[in-house]
């Protein structure tokens, strides 16, 4: 900010230079008009005393005309080189006034309808962070700058979890409702913020908020792992076993939550047989497979000149309906554009949001001079389709960033 700052004000300097220097030389003028004038008396009183000689007899005619001669050459070398006369000039008062409304008028646009914490937050983000203390102050300035970004709440919210926030992360949650709507992500993320901030106690609020998400997605993880504690907590534990069992499930081979969810399963599991009943075994969700999205992305030709090298390109899959943030996404820069790239539940931002858990996506493209993945200069879209699609994708960056 202080580059900034020095340039507005050497800016400001050269504006106040122009209403200033023709005030200077104003006061020249003036000058030089004053001592004109002086000199024109000056020869006018000469010639009206050589007149009254002349009248009383002292000077004869020739006489009379060699003195006016002599003191209208004095009147021209006394005024040789005086800059002209001007017809008109601008009053003082009026271009003083303006050099002092100017930066005022300037800086008060500015705090007005600038973005100067914007700017400050870009030069943040494009620094890594020294500590979660440190990334979570950043994503709430950004949110504060952009109450708008669903993303930004909702990874606002989610790191409000991570920091055992579950009050303040329910809010975000909530926002990110708002703006978003009510994807089945987002119920599940809120259902279970809210069931921690109230000490766990399950209500007919959560019930209906877990059910509308598993509704809409019956692979909903976040419902999924939710209603299994529940479950367990109430010492319902076949529905535990269940619940858990379908999330198991879905999650990779080398999820590092797999092992603390057979782990539950299997408390659950003996709580149950300790009390005399038996353990079902739930049906199995069939396995769809990996899902692997193929994509080519280029620079659209008229950016070519706009954008640097090392600019950062986001290549990311979204679900078309569901949360906003991305389910899987890759980083490049500028230079390695024309590419080709592949994404997959492999590429996922997070665990229990993966391709293969949405039926239908939207390939994005889109290049961050601050390196923010939420938010750049110009995108590129492409169409929903199946996240089944095996031909390769097309994506151009021409699109300037609404």
């Amino acid at each position: 900010m202080i580059e900034f700052w020095l340039a507005a004000g050497l800016l400001l300097l050269v504006a106040l230079s122009f209403l200033l220097i023709p005030v200077l030389r104003g006061r020249r003028a003036q000058q030089e008009e004053d001592r004109t004038a002086l000199n024109v008396a000056l020869y006018q009183e000469r010639v009206a005393e050589l007149q009254a000689e002349q009248d009383e007899g002292v000077l004869s005619s020739a006489q009379m005309d060699s003195g006016r001669a002599e003191a209208a050459r004095e009147l021209l070398a006394d005024t040789e080189g005086a800059e002209p006369l001007r017809v008109s000039r601008l009053g003082k008062p009026l271009p003083i006034f303006a050099a002092v409304l100017v930066p005022v008028l300037g800086l008060g646009l500015y705090l007005h309808f600038g973005a100067s914490d914007k700017v400050e937050l870009t030069r943040e983000f494009s620094r890594a962070p020294t500590s979660m203390e440190d990334m979570t102050q950043r994503l709430e300035r950004a949110v504060a700058a952009q109450p708008d970004s669903p993303e930004g709440l909702y990874f606002l919210g989610r790191t409000y979890m991570t920091q055992d926030r579950p009050a303040d992360a329910a809010k975000m949650f909530e926002r990110t409702l708002a703006l978003a709507g009510r994807q089945p992500e987002l119920l599940g993320q809120l259902a279970q913020a809210r069931y921690f901030a109230s000490g766990k106690q399950w209500s007919p609020e959560l019930q209906a908020l877990t059910d509308e998400a598993l509704k809409a997605d019956p692979k909903e993880v976040t419902s999924l792992g939710l209603l299994g504690i529940a479950a367990f907590e109430g010492e319902r534990y076949q529905q535990a076993i269940d619940y858990w069992q379908r999330l198991l499930e879905l999650l990779p081979a080398d999820d590092a939550s797999r092992s603390a969810l057979e782990g539950g399963i299997k408390r659950a599991s003996e709580k149950l047989l300790a009390s005399g009943g038996k353990v079902e075994t739930a049906p199995a969700v069939a396995d769809k497979g990996e899902v692997r999205l193929k994509v080519r992305v280029e620079l659209g030709a008229e950016l070519k000149a706009r954008v640097k090298p090392d600019d950062s390109v986001f290549i990311f899959a979204r679900a078309s309906s569901g949360p906003p943030m991305p389910l899987a996404a890759k980083r490049l820069t500028v230079a390695d554009l024309p590419v080709e790239v592949e994404l997959s539940d492999a590429d996922a931002m997070m665990p229990q949001l993966k391709l293969s858990n949405f039926p239908e996506v939207q390939l994005v493209a889109r290049i961050s001079r601050a390196g923010q993945p939420t938010k750049g200069e110009w995108v590129g879209r492409s169409k929903p389709l199946a996240n089944t699609t095996k031909a390769q994708q097309q994506l151009t960056i021409d699109s300037p960033e609404q």
